[in-house]
Protein backbone atom coordinates (compact mmCIF):
# COMPACT_ATOMS: atom_id res chain seq x y z
CA UNK A 1 0.00 0.00 0.00
CA UNK A 2 1.50 3.51 -1.01
CA UNK A 3 -1.29 5.81 -0.06
CA UNK A 4 -4.14 5.05 2.23
CA UNK A 5 -7.23 6.78 1.95
CA UNK A 6 -9.75 7.72 5.42
CA UNK A 7 -12.91 9.16 4.95
CA UNK A 8 -14.34 10.82 7.84
CA UNK A 9 -11.86 12.72 10.42
CA UNK A 10 -13.10 12.26 13.60
CA UNK A 11 -13.09 10.46 16.91
CA UNK A 12 -12.22 7.25 15.18
CA UNK A 13 -10.86 8.19 11.78
CA UNK A 14 -8.24 10.80 12.92
CA UNK A 15 -6.87 8.84 15.03
CA UNK A 16 -6.58 5.88 12.83
CA UNK A 17 -4.88 8.15 10.19
CA UNK A 18 -2.57 9.32 12.79
CA UNK A 19 -1.38 5.45 13.18
CA UNK A 20 -0.47 5.36 9.65
CA UNK A 21 1.66 7.93 9.57
CA UNK A 22 3.51 6.98 12.45
CA UNK A 23 4.30 4.47 10.47
CA UNK A 24 5.60 6.21 7.27
CA UNK A 25 2.33 5.85 5.45
CA UNK A 26 0.73 8.77 3.26
CA UNK A 27 -2.74 9.77 4.38
CA UNK A 28 -5.48 11.28 2.58
CA UNK A 29 -7.87 12.47 5.16
CA UNK A 30 -11.67 13.65 3.33
CA UNK A 31 -13.85 15.38 5.56
CA UNK A 32 -17.10 16.62 4.50
CA UNK A 33 -16.94 19.31 7.25
CA UNK A 34 -15.06 22.38 5.50
CA UNK A 35 -14.40 23.68 9.31
CA UNK A 36 -12.68 21.00 10.59
CA UNK A 37 -10.50 20.52 7.18
CA UNK A 38 -9.57 24.25 7.97
CA UNK A 39 -8.29 23.56 11.60
CA UNK A 40 -6.54 20.39 10.56
CA UNK A 41 -4.84 22.12 7.54
CA UNK A 42 -3.75 24.79 10.63
CA UNK A 43 -2.00 22.06 12.62
CA UNK A 44 -4.86 22.22 14.84
CA UNK A 45 -6.80 18.55 16.42
CA UNK A 46 -10.39 18.64 17.75
CA UNK A 47 -9.85 14.98 18.95
CA UNK A 48 -8.39 14.79 22.56
CA UNK A 49 -6.52 11.34 21.52
CA UNK A 50 -4.36 13.29 18.52
CA UNK A 51 -1.91 15.64 19.75
CA UNK A 52 -1.80 18.99 17.55
CA UNK A 53 2.20 19.15 17.63
CA UNK A 54 1.74 15.96 16.14
CA UNK A 55 -0.97 16.35 13.92
CA UNK A 56 1.22 19.47 12.18
CA UNK A 57 4.63 17.83 12.35
CA UNK A 58 2.95 14.94 9.79
CA UNK A 59 1.21 17.67 7.85
CA UNK A 60 4.79 19.32 7.40
CA UNK A 61 6.57 16.10 6.34
CA UNK A 62 3.43 15.46 3.40
CA UNK A 63 2.57 12.34 5.41
CA UNK A 64 -0.77 13.63 6.56
CA UNK A 65 -3.20 15.81 3.95
CA UNK A 66 -7.02 16.98 4.58
CA UNK A 67 -9.23 17.98 2.28
CA UNK A 68 -13.06 18.33 1.48
CA UNK A 69 -12.24 17.95 -1.97
CA UNK A 70 -12.78 14.07 -3.29
CA UNK A 71 -10.27 14.06 -5.75
CA UNK A 72 -7.29 12.67 -3.23
CA UNK A 73 -9.24 9.39 -3.59
CA UNK A 74 -8.24 8.59 -6.51
CA UNK A 75 -4.04 8.21 -5.36
CA UNK A 76 -5.09 5.83 -2.56
CA UNK A 77 -4.37 1.84 -2.78
CA UNK A 78 -7.14 1.37 0.33
CA UNK A 79 -9.49 3.53 1.70
CA UNK A 80 -10.74 3.17 5.60
CA UNK A 81 -14.50 4.66 5.83
CA UNK A 82 -14.66 6.03 9.27
CA UNK A 83 -18.42 7.65 8.83
CA UNK A 84 -21.42 7.46 11.73
CA UNK A 85 -23.98 5.69 11.68
CA UNK A 86 -26.86 7.00 13.47
CA UNK A 87 -29.99 5.89 14.23
CA UNK A 88 -33.46 7.74 12.80
CA UNK A 89 -35.59 8.65 15.26
CA UNK A 90 -38.00 5.35 14.54
CA UNK A 91 -35.15 3.45 15.68
CA UNK A 92 -33.66 2.31 12.14
CA UNK A 93 -29.70 2.81 11.36
CA UNK A 94 -29.29 5.67 8.89
CA UNK A 95 -27.08 4.29 6.61
CA UNK A 96 -26.61 7.64 4.54
CA UNK A 97 -23.51 8.57 5.24
CA UNK A 98 -21.93 5.45 4.08
CA UNK A 99 -23.88 5.25 1.09
CA UNK A 100 -22.16 8.70 0.29
CA UNK A 101 -19.21 7.62 1.05
CA UNK A 102 -19.31 4.59 -0.68
CA UNK A 103 -20.64 6.64 -4.02
CA UNK A 104 -17.73 8.52 -3.59
CA UNK A 105 -15.26 6.09 -3.51
CA UNK A 106 -16.74 4.62 -6.40
CA UNK A 107 -16.76 7.94 -8.54
CA UNK A 108 -12.75 7.92 -7.78
CA UNK A 109 -12.08 4.24 -8.79
CA UNK A 110 -8.45 2.70 -8.63
CA UNK A 111 -8.14 -0.87 -9.56
CA UNK A 112 -7.09 -3.24 -6.72
CA UNK A 113 -8.34 -0.67 -4.19
CA UNK A 114 -9.08 -2.43 -0.92
CA UNK A 115 -12.14 -0.77 0.86
CA UNK A 116 -12.56 -1.33 4.63
CA UNK A 117 -15.65 -0.41 6.37
CA UNK A 118 -15.04 0.66 10.02
CA UNK A 119 -18.35 2.40 10.75
CA UNK A 120 -20.48 0.31 12.75
CA UNK A 121 -23.32 -1.54 10.91
CA UNK A 122 -26.10 -4.33 10.96
CA UNK A 123 -24.75 -7.74 9.85
CA UNK A 124 -24.70 -7.97 6.45
CA UNK A 125 -24.44 -4.32 5.45
CA UNK A 126 -21.81 -4.77 3.87
CA UNK A 127 -22.68 -7.00 1.28
CA UNK A 128 -26.01 -5.87 1.09
CA UNK A 129 -25.56 -2.43 1.04
CA UNK A 130 -21.89 -0.92 -0.12
CA UNK A 131 -20.78 -3.94 -2.28
CA UNK A 132 -23.99 -3.29 -4.78
CA UNK A 133 -22.66 0.44 -5.10
CA UNK A 134 -19.16 -0.39 -5.40
CA UNK A 135 -19.67 -3.48 -7.69
CA UNK A 136 -21.73 -0.37 -10.14
CA UNK A 137 -20.23 -0.11 -13.66
CA UNK A 138 -19.39 -4.12 -13.91
CA UNK A 139 -16.41 -3.35 -11.33
CA UNK A 140 -15.88 -7.10 -9.90
CA UNK A 141 -14.90 -7.96 -6.61
CA UNK A 142 -11.37 -9.55 -6.66
CA UNK A 143 -10.62 -8.15 -9.25
CA UNK A 144 -11.25 -4.47 -9.79
CA UNK A 145 -11.87 -4.00 -6.00
CA UNK A 146 -11.57 -5.65 -2.20
CA UNK A 147 -13.77 -5.25 0.14
CA UNK A 148 -13.94 -6.19 4.13
CA UNK A 149 -15.27 -5.06 7.60
CA UNK A 150 -13.23 -3.76 10.56
CA UNK A 151 -15.15 -2.68 13.60
CA UNK A 152 -13.93 0.46 15.07
CA UNK A 153 -12.60 -0.39 18.85
CA UNK A 154 -11.55 3.10 19.99
CA UNK A 155 -12.06 4.63 23.36
CA UNK A 156 -11.59 8.12 23.80
CA UNK A 157 -9.69 9.06 26.46
CA UNK A 158 -8.22 5.83 27.44
CA UNK A 159 -4.41 5.58 27.22
CA UNK A 160 -4.01 2.13 27.94
CA UNK A 161 -5.10 0.86 25.31
CA UNK A 162 -4.67 2.45 21.53
CA UNK A 163 -5.69 1.12 18.21
CA UNK A 164 -1.55 -0.23 18.10
CA UNK A 165 -2.55 -2.70 21.12
CA UNK A 166 -5.90 -3.45 20.77
CA UNK A 167 -6.63 -6.54 18.81
CA UNK A 168 -8.04 -5.94 15.77
CA UNK A 169 -10.91 -8.03 14.02
CA UNK A 170 -10.76 -8.14 10.04
CA UNK A 171 -13.84 -10.06 7.93
CA UNK A 172 -13.67 -9.70 4.01
CA UNK A 173 -16.46 -10.48 2.01
CA UNK A 174 -14.29 -12.67 0.21
CA UNK A 175 -10.72 -14.95 1.32
CA UNK A 176 -8.53 -12.64 -0.44
CA UNK A 177 -10.50 -8.91 0.38
CA UNK A 178 -9.41 -10.54 4.03
CA UNK A 179 -6.02 -11.61 3.43
CA UNK A 180 -5.40 -8.20 2.19
CA UNK A 181 -7.04 -6.50 4.81
CA UNK A 182 -5.19 -8.29 7.49
CA UNK A 183 -2.13 -7.26 5.92
CA UNK A 184 -2.74 -3.54 5.30
CA UNK A 185 -3.42 -3.72 9.68
CA UNK A 186 -0.40 -5.75 10.61
CA UNK A 187 1.10 -2.58 9.38
CA UNK A 188 -0.36 -0.66 12.31
CA UNK A 189 -1.55 -3.21 14.86
CA UNK A 190 -0.02 -5.62 17.24
CA UNK A 191 -2.51 -8.37 16.87
CA UNK A 192 -5.17 -8.77 13.92
CA UNK A 193 -7.46 -11.38 14.29
CA UNK A 194 -8.99 -12.66 10.52
CA UNK A 195 -12.60 -14.21 10.98
CA UNK A 196 -14.67 -16.09 8.22
CA UNK A 197 -16.73 -13.26 6.87
CA UNK A 198 -17.80 -9.55 6.89
CA UNK A 199 -20.93 -10.49 8.28
CA UNK A 200 -19.10 -12.49 11.70
CA UNK A 201 -17.07 -9.45 12.24
CA UNK A 202 -20.00 -7.12 12.15
CA UNK A 203 -21.89 -9.64 14.29
CA UNK A 204 -18.61 -9.50 16.87
CA UNK A 205 -19.14 -5.40 16.92
CA UNK A 206 -22.29 -5.64 18.25
CA UNK A 207 -21.93 -8.20 20.43
CA UNK A 208 -19.41 -6.24 21.98
CA UNK A 209 -21.18 -3.39 23.10
CA UNK A 210 -24.32 -5.32 23.57
CA UNK A 211 -22.81 -7.28 26.19
CA UNK A 212 -21.70 -4.01 27.91
CA UNK A 213 -25.12 -2.32 27.12
CA UNK A 214 -26.88 -5.37 29.09
CA UNK A 215 -24.09 -5.62 32.10
CA UNK A 216 -24.83 -1.38 32.23
CA UNK A 217 -28.50 -2.24 32.65
CA UNK A 218 -27.77 -4.84 35.47
CA UNK A 219 -25.89 -2.80 38.04
CA UNK A 220 -28.17 0.34 36.78
CA UNK A 221 -31.25 -2.01 37.77
CA UNK A 222 -28.83 -2.95 40.64
CA UNK A 223 -28.23 0.50 42.29
CA UNK A 224 -32.08 1.52 42.02
CA UNK A 225 -33.04 -2.14 44.43
CA UNK A 226 -30.47 -1.52 46.89
CA UNK A 227 -31.29 1.93 47.67
CA UNK A 228 -35.07 0.25 48.44
CA UNK A 229 -33.15 -2.57 50.45
CA UNK A 230 -31.48 0.11 52.40
CA UNK A 231 -27.83 -0.93 51.27
CA UNK A 232 -24.71 0.78 49.51
CA UNK A 233 -24.56 -0.41 46.14
CA UNK A 234 -20.91 0.44 46.21
CA UNK A 235 -20.25 -1.83 49.05
CA UNK A 236 -21.46 -4.98 47.70
CA UNK A 237 -20.07 -4.29 44.33
CA UNK A 238 -16.37 -4.01 46.12
CA UNK A 239 -17.54 -7.33 47.97
CA UNK A 240 -18.76 -8.80 44.69
CA UNK A 241 -15.25 -7.85 42.74
CA UNK A 242 -13.35 -9.51 45.07
CA UNK A 243 -14.66 -13.24 43.64
CA UNK A 244 -11.39 -13.98 41.44
CA UNK A 245 -13.83 -15.95 38.69
CA UNK A 246 -16.95 -15.74 37.65
CA UNK A 247 -17.83 -11.86 38.08
CA UNK A 248 -16.97 -9.27 36.09
CA UNK A 249 -17.49 -5.45 37.58
CA UNK A 250 -19.60 -2.47 36.12
CA UNK A 251 -20.42 0.66 37.69
CA UNK A 252 -23.79 2.29 37.60
CA UNK A 253 -24.54 5.30 36.48
CA UNK A 254 -27.12 7.91 34.86
CA UNK A 255 -27.46 6.18 31.94
CA UNK A 256 -25.12 5.25 28.92
CA UNK A 257 -23.92 7.64 26.27
CA UNK A 258 -21.31 7.98 23.18
CA UNK A 259 -21.40 7.15 19.40
CA UNK A 260 -21.33 2.88 20.44
CA UNK A 261 -23.49 1.38 23.51
CA UNK A 262 -26.51 3.66 23.16
CA UNK A 263 -26.53 3.00 19.15
CA UNK A 264 -25.16 -0.48 18.54
CA UNK A 265 -26.92 -3.01 20.08
CA UNK A 266 -30.42 -1.19 18.41
CA UNK A 267 -28.76 -1.80 14.96
CA UNK A 268 -28.90 -5.71 16.29
CA UNK A 269 -32.33 -5.38 17.31
CA UNK A 270 -33.60 -4.15 14.11
CA UNK A 271 -32.05 -6.41 11.84
CA UNK A 272 -33.53 -9.28 14.10
CA UNK A 273 -37.07 -8.20 14.15
CA UNK A 274 -36.70 -8.14 10.27
CA UNK A 275 -36.37 -12.18 10.81
CA UNK A 276 -39.03 -12.20 13.14
CA UNK A 277 -36.91 -12.61 16.51
CA UNK A 278 -37.22 -10.28 19.72
CA UNK A 279 -33.73 -9.91 21.12
CA UNK A 280 -35.42 -9.79 24.49
CA UNK A 281 -32.27 -9.09 27.05
CA UNK A 282 -30.97 -6.21 24.33
CA UNK A 283 -34.97 -4.84 24.40
CA UNK A 284 -35.03 -4.77 28.30
CA UNK A 285 -31.23 -3.29 28.53
CA UNK A 286 -32.17 -0.32 26.15
CA UNK A 287 -35.17 0.41 28.74
CA UNK A 288 -33.17 0.13 31.61
CA UNK A 289 -30.61 2.15 30.65
CA UNK A 290 -33.07 4.77 29.42
CA UNK A 291 -34.71 5.39 31.92
CA UNK A 292 -31.75 6.07 33.98
CA UNK A 293 -31.80 10.25 33.50
CA UNK A 294 -35.66 10.13 34.97
CA UNK A 295 -34.09 8.05 37.68
CA UNK A 296 -31.51 10.71 38.50
CA UNK A 297 -33.37 13.97 38.49
CA UNK A 298 -36.33 11.76 40.92
CA UNK A 299 -33.03 11.35 43.54
CA UNK A 300 -32.27 14.92 42.73
CA UNK A 301 -35.83 16.02 43.32
CA UNK A 302 -36.31 13.56 46.37
CA UNK A 303 -33.21 14.89 47.90
CA UNK A 304 -34.31 18.60 47.35
CA UNK A 305 -37.37 17.68 49.29
CA UNK A 306 -35.77 16.34 52.01
CA UNK A 307 -34.07 19.67 52.59
CA UNK A 308 -37.27 21.31 52.40
CA UNK A 309 -36.62 22.87 49.00
CA UNK A 310 -38.71 22.17 45.64
CA UNK A 311 -37.05 21.53 42.15
CA UNK A 312 -38.87 24.22 40.63
CA UNK A 313 -36.64 27.22 41.50
CA UNK A 314 -33.23 24.90 42.91
CA UNK A 315 -29.68 25.68 41.75
CA UNK A 316 -28.62 22.58 40.29
CA UNK A 317 -25.36 22.20 39.09
CA UNK A 318 -23.57 19.10 36.60
CA UNK A 319 -20.51 18.11 36.58
CA UNK A 320 -19.73 16.53 33.08
CA UNK A 321 -21.61 16.46 30.18
CA UNK A 322 -19.57 14.70 28.18
CA UNK A 323 -20.10 11.31 27.63
CA UNK A 324 -17.44 10.39 29.77
CA UNK A 325 -14.69 11.20 31.49
CA UNK A 326 -11.50 12.64 29.51
CA UNK A 327 -13.47 13.86 26.27
CA UNK A 328 -15.13 16.48 25.22
CA UNK A 329 -17.58 13.77 22.94
CA UNK A 330 -21.05 14.52 24.41
CA UNK A 331 -23.23 12.82 21.74
CA UNK A 332 -26.36 10.53 23.57
CA UNK A 333 -24.57 12.17 27.02
CA UNK A 334 -27.69 11.37 29.41
CA UNK A 335 -26.26 14.66 30.99
CA UNK A 336 -27.77 16.23 28.00
CA UNK A 337 -31.28 14.31 29.03
CA UNK A 338 -30.61 14.82 33.05
CA UNK A 339 -30.06 18.72 32.02
CA UNK A 340 -33.43 19.04 29.49
CA UNK A 341 -35.45 17.32 32.12
CA UNK A 342 -34.23 19.58 35.44
CA UNK A 343 -34.96 22.14 32.54
CA UNK A 344 -38.65 21.64 32.27
CA UNK A 345 -39.02 20.53 36.69
CA UNK A 346 -38.33 24.32 36.72
CA UNK A 347 -35.01 24.31 37.91
CA UNK A 348 -32.02 26.77 37.37
CA UNK A 349 -29.41 24.20 36.09
CA UNK A 350 -25.70 25.39 35.36
CA UNK A 351 -22.73 22.64 34.25
CA UNK A 352 -19.15 22.62 34.87
CA UNK A 353 -16.96 20.55 32.16
CA UNK A 354 -13.37 21.45 31.34
CA UNK A 355 -13.33 19.24 28.03
CA UNK A 356 -17.07 21.17 27.11
CA UNK A 357 -16.99 24.79 27.14
CA UNK A 358 -20.10 25.94 25.46
CA UNK A 359 -22.96 23.39 24.36
CA UNK A 360 -26.61 23.96 22.98
CA UNK A 361 -29.79 22.33 24.15
CA UNK A 362 -33.55 22.93 23.20
CA UNK A 363 -31.97 25.80 21.32
CA UNK A 364 -29.86 27.57 24.26
CA UNK A 365 -27.00 27.86 24.73
CA UNK A 366 -25.14 27.07 28.42
CA UNK A 367 -21.21 27.62 28.94
CA UNK A 368 -19.33 25.49 31.91
CA UNK A 369 -19.31 27.28 34.95
CA UNK A 370 -15.78 27.61 36.65
CA UNK A 371 -15.79 24.49 39.82
CA UNK A 372 -15.22 27.01 43.01
CA UNK A 373 -16.03 27.14 46.36
CA UNK A 374 -18.39 30.33 45.61
CA UNK A 375 -20.10 27.69 42.75
CA UNK A 376 -20.47 25.09 45.45
CA UNK A 377 -21.75 27.41 47.88
CA UNK A 378 -24.36 28.71 45.29
CA UNK A 379 -26.05 25.45 44.37
CA UNK A 380 -28.67 23.45 46.18
CA UNK A 381 -27.33 20.32 44.32
CA UNK A 382 -24.25 19.00 42.65
CA UNK A 383 -24.66 15.92 40.80
CA UNK A 384 -21.43 14.18 39.13
CA UNK A 385 -23.02 13.19 36.02
CA UNK A 386 -20.32 12.23 33.50
CA UNK A 387 -21.16 8.51 32.66
CA UNK A 388 -19.60 5.31 31.35
CA UNK A 389 -18.92 1.98 32.56
CA UNK A 390 -15.10 3.12 33.01
CA UNK A 391 -15.88 5.64 35.63
CA UNK A 392 -15.60 4.35 39.19
CA UNK A 393 -18.05 6.30 40.50
CA UNK A 394 -17.45 4.65 44.19
CA UNK A 395 -13.50 6.31 44.08
CA UNK A 396 -15.43 9.81 42.41
CA UNK A 397 -18.05 9.80 45.55
CA UNK A 398 -15.17 9.26 48.27
CA UNK A 399 -13.03 11.82 47.12
CA UNK A 400 -16.31 13.92 46.63
CA UNK A 401 -16.94 13.42 50.36
CA UNK A 402 -13.46 14.66 50.58
CA UNK A 403 -13.68 17.91 49.26
CA UNK A 404 -17.02 18.77 50.66
CA UNK A 405 -15.77 17.89 54.06
CA UNK A 406 -12.65 20.26 53.68
CA UNK A 407 -14.85 23.16 52.10
CA UNK A 408 -17.41 22.45 54.76
CA UNK A 409 -16.95 25.78 56.34
CA UNK A 410 -17.00 28.15 53.52
CA UNK A 411 -19.29 25.90 51.20
CA UNK A 412 -21.64 25.00 53.46
CA UNK A 413 -22.02 21.59 52.62
CA UNK A 414 -21.36 17.99 55.10
CA UNK A 415 -20.64 14.41 54.20
CA UNK A 416 -24.34 13.55 55.39
CA UNK A 417 -25.63 15.60 52.46
CA UNK A 418 -23.77 13.29 49.78
CA UNK A 419 -25.81 10.93 48.41
CA UNK A 420 -25.10 8.34 45.41
CA UNK A 421 -27.64 6.27 42.99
Amino acid sequence: MKRIGVVGLGYVGLPLAMEFCRKNLPVFGLEVDETRVRQLRRGRSYVSDVASSELAGFARKGLFTASADDRGLSACDAVLVCVQTPLRKTKEPDLGRIVAAMETIARRPRLGRLVVVESTVFPGATEEVVLPILSRGGRKLGRDFFLAFSPERVDPGNSRYTISNTPKVVGGVDAESTRRAVALYERIVARVVPVSSARTAEMAKLLENSFRAVNIALVNEMAQSCRRLGVDVWEILAAAATKPFGFMPFQPGPGIGGHCIPKDPQLLTWKLKLLNFEPRFIQLATAINGGMPAYVVERIGGLLNRLRKPLRGSRVLLLGVAYKAGTSDYRESPALDIMQLLIEAGAQVSYHDAFVPRLRLAGKAFSSRPLTAAALRRADCVAITTAHAGVDYARVARAARAVFDARNATAGISRRNVETL
